[in-house]
C-alpha cells in the first residue's frame, strides 16, 4: 500500500506565494497511489499562526499539504476557537484535521524562558511570554479526550510527559494507561510522541521500552518522530520491526548535520527513503512534516514539501 519505488516522478513546483504544486498537486498523487497525502504539525508554524489563524492555514493548503495536527496555541483552546469551530475551519479549506498534540503533564517554562527560533532578530528586547493556561493528561484527560472527540480528530497525541526519574516513568504509565483508557472509549488512538531523553537510560531503565512493554497497544500506539529518533540513534525501521503496527503517527523532521537540530526535509541527515519503504510495517497512517518553532516557516515548509515529492517519495 505504501510502496513509493512507482511514484510518479518530477512533480512540478511553481514559485508563486508558496511555491504550491501546479495542476495535480502531490497530496493529490499521494492518494492515486493509495497513499495517506502530506500533513503538516502546526508547532512549525507556532511563531506566526496566531497572529492569522486562517490565512496561515490557507497558505499551508495553497502549498499543497492536505492533512493537519494541531498544537499548542497561545490564543488558548484551539487556536482560539472552540474544537467545532476549528474543525469548521480546516474542512472549509480543504483540510483534513487528523490529530492533537497536549501536555502529558502540567508545562513547566524551561529555565530562562522560550529560546527565539534560529535566524530570528535577537537584538529587540520582547516582554516575557505569558503562556495561557493549558490542560494536561495528569489533570484533566477526560476534558481533552472530549474536546478531542468534539472536534472530530482521530488520534489524541501525548506530545512530552516526564520521565526523569524512575517515579516519574511509573507514574507516565499511569497517567498515559486511564488516557489511551478513556480515549478508546470515545473512539479516539492514543499515541506517544517521542523526544530524545525517552532513549536514554534513566535509573536502569529506558523510558521508551517501558512505555511499549507496559501499556498494550490497544491503549497507546506510537507517533515516531523520525528526526529525534535518528539523533539520539534510534533506528526507525528496526522500532517497526520489534514492534510492528504500532506506529500510525510519523513526524517527518530531518536533522542538520551541522547543528544538530531541526532543518527542511532532505537538507539533513535522515534516511527517509528507508524509512518510507517500511511503511506498511510501521503501519503508518499518516505522516506530518514539523520543523520546530522554524525562523522561516512558509519558506521551510514549501521547501520541505518540495524535496518529500522530488527526492523522497519518488
Amino acid at each position: 500500500m505504501y510502496s513509493r519505488r512507482n511514484f510518479i516522478r518530477n512533480s512540478s513546483v511553481l514559485a508563486l506565494g508558496g511555491m504550491a504544486l501546479s495542476g495535480k498537486g502531490f497530496a493529490a498523487m499521494l492518494a492515486d497511489k493509495k497513499m495517506h497525502p502530506a500533513g503538516l504539525q502546526l508547532f512549525t508554524l507556532f511563531n506566526t499562526i496566531d497572529k492569522d489563524v486562517k490565512g496561515a492555514l490557507q497558505k499551508v493548503a495553497a502549498i499543497g499539504y492536505k492533512e493537519l495536527e494541531s498544537a499548542f496555541s497561545m490564543l488558548g483552546g484551539f487556536y482560539g476557537m472552540t474544537p467545532k469551530d476549528f474543525k469548521a475551519l480546516t474542512k472549509d479549506l480543504g483540510l483534513a484535521w487528523v490529530s492533537h498534540h497536549t501536555m502529558g503533564a502540567p508545562f513547566k517554562m524551561p529555565p530562562g524562558g522560550f529560546k527565539p527560533p534560529a535566524g530570528s532578530d535577537t537584538t529587540k528586547k520582547a516582554p516575557p511570554m505569558k503562556i495561557p493556561p493549558m490542560k494536561n493528561l495528569k489533570e484533566n484527560h477526560q476534558q481533552i479526550v472530549d474536546e478531542a472527540a468534539e472536534g472530530g480528530v482521530k488520534y489524541l497525541v501525548c506530545a512530552s510527559i516526564p520521565l526523569d526519574t524512575a517515579d516519574e516513568i511509573n507514574q507516565a504509565v499511569e497517567i498515559l494507561g486511564k488516557s489511551g483508557e478513556a480515549a478508546k472509549k470515545a473512539g479516539l488512538i492514543l499515541c506517544y510522541h517521542n523526544h530524545t531523553h525517552e532513549f536514554e537510560n534513566v535509573e536502569g531503565r529506558v523510558p521508551y521500552d517501558v512505555l511499549l512493554s507496559q501499556l498494550s497497544s490497544d491503549i497507546l500506539k506510537m507517533e515516531l518522530d523520525l528526526g529525534w529518533a535518528t539523533k539520539i540513534g534510534a533506528d526507525p525501521v528496526e522500532l517497526f520491526k520489534k514492534h510492528p503496527g504500532r506506529y500510525p503517527l510519523w513526524h517527518v523532521k530531518d536533522i542538520s548535520p551541522e547543528k544538530q537540530t531541526p532543518t527542511e526535509i532532505g537538507n539533513g541527515t535522515v534516511d527517509f527513503k528507508r524509512i518510507f519503504d517500511n511503511a506498511k510495517l510501521a503501519g503508518m497512517q499518516h505522516f506530518f512534516v514539523e520543523q520546530d518553532m522554524a525562523a522561516s516557516p512558509f519558506e521551510s515548509i514549501t521547501t520541505s514539501f518540495k524535496n518529500l515529492s522530488e527526492k523522497i517519495l519518488k
